[in-house]
Parts: structure tokens; C-alpha cells; sequence
């Protein structure tokens, strides 16, 4: 058995994200609460031709100035994109077991399960949802799903190649 992977057209897809970024979104902050707007800047570099490694610095929706590091790989034995992502202004490890790319190639869905923000010590599903809209411009939209069994938003950012 080796050790090493083969690379898959998967692998080779993470390699779109490699680069500079800018960035700007919009995030809810609560019930009745206007939309928090934020902005960043985000390096993506390859780490061998399996992952990549984003790391990102910016403002973040009641938080002030942040970091986040994200990984990325895809999985060849459980068929599915898997990574973490951390950010200096929580103490969560947030874990995506279940990534899947749609048939077109353009959409990244990435699963994860985290704290449930409206109710203390209880978690929610989250899906992050990476589209590029061209090689330059690729959006991601964070998503929960709520008790009544509906996915909602409440991030979307966009981001543009330097």
C-alpha cells in the first residue's frame, strides 16, 4: 500500500483556489438586526498537489479584526472533500467530513457540524458552499439548518482574485 496519493481531477479542482484574494461579504447578526458587512484580504497556497491551506485576515461580523486558516483535501478512499477551519475569534474546531462537487465542477458543498448559536450547549449542521462564478470571482455562502428542516442563509462573501 502507498503511502502517497494519486492525484484525482478533486485534487486538481482545489488547485482553482491557489492565489490572492480579496474579499467582502455580508452577514446576518441576529433576528431584526441589519446585515454586518465585512472585508479582508485571503492567501491560498498548495500544499503538495492534494490540499490547500487559505488563510485569511480581515474583519468579521461582531468580532472586529480576525484570522482564519482553512484546509482543504479530497479524500480518495470516502470519495468526498474533507477539511477544518479554525479562526482566532472562536475556540472551535470545525471539522467538514461530507464535501461533495456538483456535475458541473463550479460548486463546492462542504458539511459540518457546530455550535448552535441560538441555543446554548445544543449544535446545528452548517453547509459552506464555494461557487466559482469565474476564475477570477468565486463566492461562499454559509448555510444552517434550522428546526424546521430548511436550509438558511446567513454569510455570503465574495471574493476576487488580486
Amino acid at each position: 500500500m502507498s503511502a502517497f496519493v494519486e492525484l484525482q481531477k478533486q485534487h486538481h479542482w482545489l488547485q482553482k483556489l491557489v492565489g490572492e484574494w480579496t474579499y467582502e461579504g455580508e452577514a446576518l447578526s441576529g433576528p431584526g438586526k441589519p446585515a454586518e458587512k465585512f472585508h479582508g484580504t485571503e492567501t491560498v497556497r498548495a500544499l503538495g498537489g492534494a490540499w490547500v491551506v487559505c488563510e485569511g485576515q480581515g474583519e468579521m461580523p461582531g468580532s472586529g479584526t480576525a484570522s482564519s486558516l482553512l484546509t482543504l483535501g479530497y479524500d480518495t478512499k470516502q470519495q468526498r472533500f474533507v477539511g477544518t477551519w479554525v479562526g482566532s475569534m472562536m475556540d472551535r474546531l470545525w471539522v467538514y467530513d461530507e464535501g461533495f462537487l456538483d456535475a458541473a465542477g463550479k460548486t463546492l458543498t462542504l458539511g459540518a457540524e457546530g455550535p448552535d448559536f441560538e441555543v446554548e450547549g445544543k449544535t446545528a449542521k452548517y453547509r459552506d458552499v464555494i461557487e466559482f462564478k469565474s476564475d477570477d470571482h468565486r463566492t461562499l455562502s454559509a448555510w444552517v439548518l434550522g428546526k424546521d428542516g430548511q436550509w438558511a442563509s446567513f454569510m455570503t462573501t465574495h471574493y476576487r482574485r488580486r
